[in-house]
């Protein structure tokens, strides 16, 4: 846990090495491009974005779920596969940036690479392969960006709110009041869960039997909440009616679901507010199929279907701890903020 006494917005100053430069004008800004590329336990995304009026423009992306860290919670280690996995895809993400002549880009990796023994190596390989420089942030800066790319989002409403981002191996919690400036965080804390170490730890939501797949469900809510605990003592009890935001590939499935949609679609989902309640229906429902059924349910496929029972116990814990009865949804975060510093950055210095 930790505090921070700053506003989130962008912060001033240059990239490292452009201090005490002269800014470029503006015009000069609006024709570069940038690029955000994150590097998480799960997924490896990318956005490229050209400034504009309201902000940027995406012009390219690329999303691929890598599972950097399957294996992490049990040997300590990137296994091979899932480093081959990461590196293909960000080999994919290099060739984009060179093709789309990117100015500036922060390429950032997390809990996986902050947590494996050969992290470091993963990084250096990464790089003498690809060209791209990974930068391991810790869980408050990897916070703050997910803060600054989702908070146009916040239900409009009075006093403190909480921002999550449920991670591949770690979630983020913020709580945030909001100033005419922006988000300033108040408090924030790392649980060390995510959809892929939860669901390694409770192996039972593999199985094929829906007692045992309920039973584990009930397990991960609670290991969730152990975990939430202290943090959950500390929260403020709000005078106004709370509000939650939520910024993961957890909430964005399971409002899809709520929309009863065929296929994903982020115009439909990206900004959407659900009743906590439905939110609640869906998670016990996927966590008493098998994972074939909800392999064959829509946007959730093969590629999700043994995570999601892990990122509904993590949501259904964070709805225990803030008491909202709707939940705003989120499809942005750690890219989103990460251009709009850069931008700024050059904006500003």
């Amino acid at each position: 846990m930790a505090q921070e006494a700053a506003t989130v917005r962008p912060r001033a100053g240059g990239a490292p090495g452009t201090q005490g430069r002269k800014p470029p004008p503006r015009r000069e800004i609006e024709r570069r491009t940038y690029a955000a590329l994150d590097l998480g336990t799960n997924n490896c995304r990318l956005l490229i974005a050209r400034p504009s009026p309201e902000g940027f423009v995406i012009i390219d992306a690329f999303s691929r779920i890598v599972r950097l860290g399957e294996g992490l919670a049990t040997s300590g280690r990137l296994s091979d596969a899932a480093i081959e996995r990461a590196i293909a895809a960000l080999t994919i993400c290099a060739d984009k940036l060179k093709r789309r002549h990117v100015t500036l880009v922060r390429s950032v990796a997390t809990e996986a690479c902050r947590q494996a023994a050969n992290g470091r190596d993963f990084v250096q390989r990464v790089h003498a392969e690809t060209g791209i420089r990974l930068d391991v942030i810790n869980p408050g800066e990897e916070a703050r960006l997910a803060v600054l790319g989702c908070q146009a989002l916040l239900p409009q409403g009075e006093g403190p709110a909480l921002i999550f981002d449920i991670g591949g191996g770690s979630t983020e919690l913020v709580l945030v009041e909001t100033t005419p400036e922006g988000c300033r965080i108040m408090d924030w804390f790392s649980a060390p869960w995510g959809v892929v170490s939860l669901t390694e730890a409770e192996g039972g939501s593999r199985s094929d039997d829906s007692a045992q797949a309920l039973a584990a469900y009930q397990r991960m809510k609670a290991r969730v909440a152990g975990a939430f605990a202290d943090f959950a003592a500390t929260l403020p009890r709000p005078e106004a009616p709370p509000r939650l935001l939520g910024t993961s590939g957890t909430v964005t499935t399971l409002a899809s679901l709520h929309l009863g949609l065929p296929a994903y679609d982020r115009r439909a989902v990206d900004g959407l507010v659900v009743p906590v309640d439905a939110m609640r229906d869906i998670g016990t429902r996927l966590s008493r199929m098998t994972v074939a059924e909800r392999s064959r349910v829509p946007c959730i496929g093969n590629e999700r279907a043994d995570l999601v029972v892990a990122g509904c116990a993590i949501l259904e814990a964070i709805m225990d701890i803030w008491p909202a009865a709707r939940l705003g949804v989120a499809d942005r975060g750690i890219r989103e903020g990460i251009l709009r510093s850069l931008i700024a950055r050059d904006l500003r210095a």
